[in-house]
């Protein structure tokens, strides 16, 4: 197992993160972008993302509003900002093809509906908040880095005390297995990604069918990360300090049953690269704190009480490197690490799992990691991610 991952980076440096919003770039650009964003039934959530979005500069050609059947009044609630900047078009992505997952689809659907003559895409989710600057500040990153293909670390705002115990301990899970953000890799085992701000060449998508690849995927995000660096495309991760934040879940109840669906990341390139890492995680952040308690209690080994303690000690470290994606965090956060063992566990009930419910519909794993929609238990469609 490569432990490399598993000691993470505490805290990027400043050249490993987009600008903080109070010095973001706000240089015009030549180069045009197109920005997708795929919904259902967000009528309650899409407005605060609307509004930053319309607030971008000239360099947005076009906001389009990818909708695979809301029913709760977003349609209508679309147009009224289309009435507002004529930049936000609503797109009616029904019906969602039935090879294909719900989001996946509509990031596709959105793809081919996009102006040709834009050279960016920017992918966004509805429950995101954005800087005005942020898309003048994603293109200048590209152009001094390098990197055209990258997805940033948001910022998070927590629905209270419960869930300040729960989602910095499934956060955590993705530190220990990939490292803090602030890099850019080619290794497809190795890349991250977040789909609520994800932005690439929109050639490059196109000529990798990197959306077409994640058709059948529940983690569509790291899908399209993957291939992509299967193309030999680097992709990259970094921090955006103030310039992107989301509120995922409006409740503890949905970040626990929804959040670790996606977080083993089982798809067609699961490999034994990405059980190991699932092991990692079980055993160097989900065990040391119960070793150590009973370890004391009947009085393991010294080594056994060392070896552990100072895997709690890292662990803290991460908690206090961590504090920047939690600018009001509650007190819980800090006390995150006790659900770190049901955290884990969770995550691994879900990789483990053949059969998942998603946006109102049933999916089953079937051989190679991809998901096959079960028709037949179709839902109503749910409001949450």
């Amino acid at each position: 197992m490569d432990a490399r991952p598993l000691l993470p980076v505490l805290k990027a440096t400043t050249s490993q993160r987009i600008i903080a919003c109070d010095e973001a770039c706000d240089e015009p650009q030549t180069e045009r972008v197109s920005i997708l964003l795929p919904v259902l039934n967000e009528v309650e959530r899409l407005g605060d993302c609307l509004d930053g979005l319309i607030a971008q500069p000239q360099e947005v050609s076009e906001i389009l509003v990818i909708d695979s059947g809301s029913r709760d009044g977003t349609p209508a609630l679309v147009q009224r900002y289309r009435q507002k900047d004529p930049r936000v078009r609503l797109l009616d992505a029904t019906p969602i093809d039935e090879r294909w997952t719900g989001k996946a689809w509509g990031l596709y659907f959105g793809l081919l509906n996009s102006n040709s003559h834009c050279q960016w895409i920017l992918c966004v989710d509805a429950d995101v908040k954005v800087s005005p600057l942020l898309v003048r500040s994603l293109l200048a990153h590209s152009r001094a880095t390098g990197i055209s293909t990258f997805s940033v670390a948001t910022r998070q705002r927590l629905s209270g005390i419960i869930e300040g115990f729960i989602h910095p301990a499934l956060l955590a899970t993705l530190v220990y297995r990939f490292g803090a953000p602030g890099r850019a890799t080619r290794n497809l085992h190795r890349v991250q990604a977040n789909g609520q701000c994800f932005i690439s060449r929109r050639e490059t998508l196109i000529k990798t069918e990197a959306f077409l690849r994640a058709q059948s995927s529940l983690c569509e995000d790291m899908t399209i990360a993957r291939r992509l660096a299967e193309c030999g495309e680097p992709v990259g991760f970094y921090e955006a300090d103030a310039l992107v934040e989301v509120a995922m879940y409006r409740h503890w109840r949905e970040t626990w049953r929804n959040w670790p669906r996606s977080l083993p990341m089982r798809d067609q390139y699961f490999s034994w690269h990405e059980a190991s890492g699932l092991l990692g995680v079980l055993l160097l952040q989900a065990l040391p704190l119960p070793v150590f308690i009973f370890g004391w209690i009947f009085g393991a080994p010294l080594w056994v009480l060392i070896g552990s303690g100072v895997l709690l000690l890292a662990r803290i470290g991460l908690l206090c490197g961590m504090r920047r994606a939690y600018p009001d965090r509650p007190w819980s956060y800090w006390l995150s690490p006790l659900c770190d063992l049901p955290a884990v566990l969770r995550v691994l009930q879900s990789a483990l799992a053949r059969r998942h419910t998603w946006r109102g519909r049933s999916y089953v794993r079937r051989k190679g990691g991809k998901f096959e929609a079960v028709v037949s238990d179709r839902q109503e469609p749910e409001t949450i991610r």
